[in-house]
């Protein structure tokens, strides 16, 4: 998956093969079995591309480790505690980027709105009996 998350379009097996192959021996059907055993599992789809394929991923990278951590996180039997561990893992950095991503979840701060006064109270300010001005 890094692979194809690295290129960010659809990939044959053949350029994932020479990639991986910089680092590393491994076979052809060793990267169509795996890239096969992606798409089985929904994590990728393919086209066909004459005789071969173009396999290209179904989510990010992101959404990913998101998923990753959703499923760890709903399997604790205290999710709160878990958190908290969690959090003290985290690098300021890695904190800081927490915070700027609840603050872009919760969108930009509303004003506050000012509340109705009960039945038979004047808004501050107004003047008895009239309305406002």
């Amino acid at each position: 998956m890094t692979r194809v998350w690295k290129w960010n379009r659809p990939v044959t097996v053949r350029e994932v093969l020479e990639d991986l192959q910089q680092e590393r021996s491994i076979a052809y059907t060793t990267v169509m079995t795996v890239l096969d055993n992606l798409h089985q599992k929904g994590w990728v789809r393919r086209e066909a591309e004459g005789r071969a394929y173009r396999y290209e991923a179904v989510s990010t990278r992101a959404a990913y480790a998101a998923a990753l951590m959703n499923d760890a996180w709903s399997q604790s039997d205290n999710p709160a505690a878990a958190l908290v561990a969690f959090f003290g893992m985290m690098s300021e950095e890695q904190r800081q980027a927490l915070r700027d991503a609840v603050r872009i979840v919760q969108g930009p701060e509303q004003p506050a709105e000012t509340p109705e006064p009960p039945d038979g109270e004047e808004n501050p300010g107004s003047a008895p009996g009239g309305d406002g001005r």
